[in-house]
C-alpha cells in the first residue's frame, strides 16, 4: 500500500502538461528544413530487417573502465585500438546498420590512415555520434539528474555531419527510486525534443532516449506506469518542437522489474509488459525501436529481443546495444594484438546473436557461461 501512496503523489494530475491548442490560433507546423527526405531514408536504413546498432560511445572516461578491465591504460592509442578492433571486424555490416561513436572517434583513423567513418561506410554502416553533454545534478529535483549539452548543439551537429555521422544519441535518464518527479521527467523530455529538433534542422536522425534506470527493486507493473508517463511525455514535446516522427529513431528500456526485485522476469513477460507500452505510447510511424541493454547480460538482452519479435510489430523492434555487444570481445581481446581476430569473430557471434533476436529466430543454445554474466552496475553512468 505505500507503494501505491508513492505512485499517486508523484504522478498528479498536474502532471501532464496542458495543450494550448486553440482552433482560433492555428498556425502551420515549420518542417524540418531540407534535410527532411533524407532523414526518412537514413531511419530506414538503419531499421532494417537483421540488423541493429553498435554502441561504442562511451565517453574516455567510460572507456578506461572498459580497457582497465583488462589491465591497459586509458591512453588515445589504447582507445584507438580498441575501437579500431570493432570497426574494422569484417564482415559487420550483414547484422549492424549504425554505429554510435564518441568525438573521439568521429574523428579518428585506423593506424593505416584509414577514417573509421569509413571502414563504416565500407560495411554499409551509417555513422552516428553522441552529442549530449552528460548528466548534471538537477536543481528542485529528488536527488535526479538532468542531461546538458543545448548549448552549442546546432554547430557541433552541423560539424558531425561534414564529418560524415548521420544519426546523434542524446542519453538521459529517469530513476524509479528517486520518484520521478514531475520535473525530472518534463526536464527529460523537453531537452530530448529540444535535441531531436536541433539534430533534424542538421541533417542527423536523432535517437530518442530517456532511459528508465533499471535500479530499485519495484515490480514490473511499476516500470510500466512511469514508463508510459515517460513516453506519453516525450512525445508531446517533440510534437510541439515539429520533430518528424518519420525520421526518429527511439532507444527505450525494456520494461523489467528493478534490478533487486525479489522476483524475475522471464522474456516473455517482459515482451508483454515492453510491447503493451510501446503500443500505448509510440506511433506507427516511427521506423525504429532499437532498445538498450541498461546491465543485461549478453543472453538476457538478447533472449528478451528474441521474444519480442515473435510476432509482427508496426515498427522495426531491434537492439542498440554496448556492454551486451562488447563484453565477451573485450575479454577475448586482453589488448593483446594476436587475438584481434578471435576477438572479432566473438563480435559477429554477438551481433549474429542480435540479427537473429531481430528476426525472432534467436536460440540461447550453446551460450557460453561469459555471455550469461549479469553487468548491471548500480548509478551506472557513461
Amino acid at each position: 500500500m505505500a507503494m501505491a501512496s508513492v505512485k499517486l503523489n508523484t504522478f498528479s494530475p498536474q502532471w501532464i502538461a496542458p495543450t494550448t491548442f486553440s482552433p482560433r490560433r492555428v498556425s502551420l507546423p515549420i518542417r524540418a528544413s531540407s534535410y527532411q527526405q533524407e532523414l526518412v531514408q537514413t531511419a530506414k536504413s538503419i531499421a532494417s530487417p537483421g540488423r541493429g546498432i553498435l554502441a561504442i560511445d562511451e565517453s574516455n572516461a567510460t572507456c578506461g573502465k572498459r580497457l582497465a578491465s583488462i589491465g591497459l591504460d586509458n591512453t588515445e592509442v589504447n582507445r584507438q585500438a580498441y575501437r579500431q578492433l570493432l570497426l574494422t571486424t569484417p564482415g559487420l555490416g550483414e547484422y549492424i546498420s549504425g554505429a554510435i561513436l564518441f568525438e573521439e572517434t568521429l574523428y579518428q583513423s585506423t593506424t593505416d590512415g584509414k577514417k573509421f567513418v569509413d571502414c563504416l561506410r565500407d560495411e554499409n554502416i551509417v555513422p552516428g555520434i553522441k552529442v549530449d553533454k552528460g548528466l548534471v545534478p538537477l536543481p528542485g529535483s529528488n536527488n535526479e539528474s538532468w542531461c546538458q549539452g543545448l548549448d552549442g548543439l546546432a554547430s557541433r551537429s552541423a560539424e558531425y555531419y561534414k564529418q560524415g555521422a548521420r544519426f546523434a544519441k542524446w542519453r538521459t535518464v529517469v530513476s524509479i527510486p528517486c520518484g520521478p518527479s514531475a520535473l525530472a521527467v518534463k526536464e527529460a523530455a523537453w531537452g530530448l525534443a529540444r535535441y531531436a529538433a536541433i539534430s533534424q534542422d542538421n541533417g542527423l536522425v536523432p535517437i530518442v532516449e530517456p532511459e528508465i534506470l533499471l535500479d530499485g527493486d519495484h515490480p514490473i507493473e511499476w516500470t510500466l506506469e512511469v514508463a508510459e508517463k515517460v513516453w506519453s511525455e516525450v512525445f508531446f514535446y517533440l510534437a510541439e518542437n515539429n520533430v518528424i516522427f518519420e525520421g526518429i529513431l527511439l532507444k527505450p528500456s525494456m520494461v523489467t522489474p528493478g534490478a533487486d526485485h525479489k522476483e524475475k522476469a522471464s522474456p516473455e513477460t517482459i515482451a508483454k509488459y515492453t510491447l503493451t507500452m510501446l503500443r500505448r505510447r509510440v506511433p506507427p510511424s516511427v521506423p525504429g525501436i532499437m532498445f538498450l541493454s541498461g546491465g543485461q547480460s549478453e543472453v538476457e538482452a538478447t533472449l528478451n529481443l528474441n521474444a519480442m519479435n515473435q510476432s509482427p510489430n508496426p515498427w522495426h523492434v531491434s537492439f542498440s546495444y554496448a556492454r551486451a555487444l562488447q563484453n565477451t570481445v573485450l575479454k577475448t581481446w586482453k589488448g593483446h594484438p594476436e587475438n584481434v581476430e578471435a576477438a572479432q569473430k566473438s563480435l559477429l557471434v554477438r551481433a549474429k546473436a542480435n540479427s537473429l533476436a531481430q528476426l525472432g529466430r534467436y536460440s540461447a543454445e550453446g551460450e557460453s557461461e561469459e555471455a550469461k554474466k549479469g553487468m548491471f552496475v548500480k548509478g551506472y553512468t557513461y
